[in-house]
């Protein structure tokens, strides 16, 4: 049999095709448009995510029996709200997880209902990024649109609507809502009543690897594939990516660096950080996670090479880099671009630039980029740590894990072992993994890691290196406070 994992991103979806040995068989891209209509605002059509995926599956598909099709699985960008009216029509563009329009919102949640009063509905407080905020800045700045909203739904779950008609979200992925009783797994009606909705408006709640249902008659058809085929609940994409990497037991991490950067925290009891300055939300694997999200990761590489220095050749770029200076540059970068979520909570905060000189090279500030996201990253596993977490190894997957650089990179800042499993491809496979459960082809989510999931290379940080970037660490840590006050005014 074959299984499709779906990893909905936030500029291309990617599509994986696995046999029931784990193999992937194929892999396909499709792009879509991402708006910024406003500074700071962030929205997608989703019609471009739907016509994306069937582009993709068409291709996916194209010279294997698609009549093996038993199961698909899907991870996805998280948060996004996706307001649907009663005949099902999208009311407005999807407002994404990297949206920052919510400030007076999420001051309002905050400050105003208060952070224990959030943190004792949700388990979490509220972040720029999350839906409930953006569905109370839509109720004030878009009344008309707001009362007709008969479905409230997250990327991933559009696309399971599409293809089975059923409206559904796991556990997961709705953890990032700022709507679910997380230790509970139940919708909050304390956050419900707040954000003016009742239970009717939400979907209906799954574990990750349960079949929510089977294709439509009108899309199987449009997809050439069995009526019969089995659609999973899925994951929000850093929950499906550690079903991916296999971090799936307690104790268990795993690093992404793509769009955004996380640190994944598996664990088999419900736990909040005291500070909520990592997430607390339910895990695909049954459990739970506690996670540390930082807004931009590869995608200031990306920006840094592309928008400003107008080349795709990262590797060039890189190359240019001397191993001698790692841990020693003296040019600094805050990678907060898109603001900021773990663990300071500021959509003010902007990226920055400090230490340059005259003899600051091209080179110089390539290597601050890279490690910036490090040190950001290591702001969240420090908050880890000081929770008594010992986290000394860790997966890694993402876009950024492709760069032997930024391994060795990470692996020294961090001060940890990295794994980088055999299969790279995190949500999507994971998606898939997720659709093996559900068909019935292994019992739970972790018998399936623990038989599919393979490591294939492993970086070890160097003491000498790790001191180095210590130093370092505590003069980035400087640089925000002393720099806080003044993003407020930067608008």
């Amino acid at each position: 049999m074959l299984y499709l994992g779906i990893d909905l991103g936030t500029s291309a979806v990617k599509l994986l095709l696995v046999d029931e040995h784990g193999a992937v068989l194929r892999t396909v891209s499709e792009s879509y448009p991402l708006s910024f209509p406003h500074p700071g605002w962030s929205e997608q059509n989703p019609a471009d995510w739907w016509d994306a995926c069937v582009r993709g599956i068409h291709k996916l598909l194209d010279g294997f029996d698609a009549s093996a099709v038993a199961g698909i699985g899907c991870g996805g960008q998280m948060h996004g709200l996706v307001a649907l009216d009663s005949a099902d029509r999208v009311l407005r563009p999807a407002i994404l997880w990297n949206d920052g329009r919510t400030a007076a919102e999420v001051n309002y949640l905050n400050e105003t209902i208060g952070r224990q009063t959030l943190s004792d509905c949700t388990a979490n407080i509220a972040f720029a990024g999350f839906t409930a905020p953006k569905l109370l800045w839509m109720r004030r700045n878009e009344p008309e649109l707001f009362a007709r909203i008969d479905k409230i739904m997250l990327p991933k779950d559009y696309v399971q609507y599409k293809l089975t008609g059923v409206h559904a979200c796991d556990y997961s992925d709705a953890s990032g809502m700022l709507l679910l009783d997380v230790q509970h797994k139940c919708w909050s009606k304390q956050m419900l009543d707040l954000c003016g909705l009742t239970e009717s408006q939400m979907p209906r709640l799954y574990e990750s690897a349960d079949v929510t249902g089977t294709l439509l008659p009108e899309t199987a058809a449009l997809l050439g594939l069995p009526q019969s085929v089995k659609v999973i609940a899925g994951a929000g994409d850093n929950a499906a990516a550690a079903i991916g990497t296999g971090a799936v037991h307690d104790g268990d991490c795993n690093l992404s660096v793509g769009t955004s950067g996380t640190l994944f925290i598996a664990s088999d009891r419900f736990a909040v950080d005291p500070h909520n300055a990592l997430h607390a939300f339910a895990h695909a694997s049954g459990g739970y996670h506690l996670m540390g999200c930082m807004l931009s990761a590869a995608s200031c590489n990306k920006w840094l090479c592309e928008d400003i220095l107008k080349t795709d050749d990262y590797a060039a770029e890189q190359a240019a880099i001397d191993p001698q200076k790692l841990g020693q540059n003296r040019v600094f970068f805050l990678p907060y671009l898109m603001g900021e979520r773990s663990p300071i909570n500021d959509t003010d905060a902007r990226g920055t630039f400090v230490g340059l000189s005259m003899d600051s090279t091209r080179a110089d500030v390539v290597q601050s980029v890279l490690e910036g996201v490090a040190f950001a990253l290591r702001d969240s596993l420090e908050v880890a740590r000081s929770l008594g977490l010992p986290i000394t190894r860790s997966k890694l997957c993402g876009g950024g894990a492709k760069s032997a650089l930024w391994r060795t990179i990470l692996a020294n800042v961090l001060g940890v072992t990295l794994e980088i499993p055999q299969a790279e491809e995190g949500p999507g496979y994971g998606g898939a993994m997720l659709a093996m459960v559900g068909c019935g082809l292994y019992p739970s989510v972790p018998s399936c890691a623990d038989a599919l999931v393979r490591v294939r290379e492993i970086i070890e940080p160097d003491a000498a290196l790790c001191a180095l970037y210590d130093a370092r660490y505590a003069q980035f840590s400087a640089i925000y406070p002393a720099m806080r006050d003044l993003f407020k005014t930067l608008k």
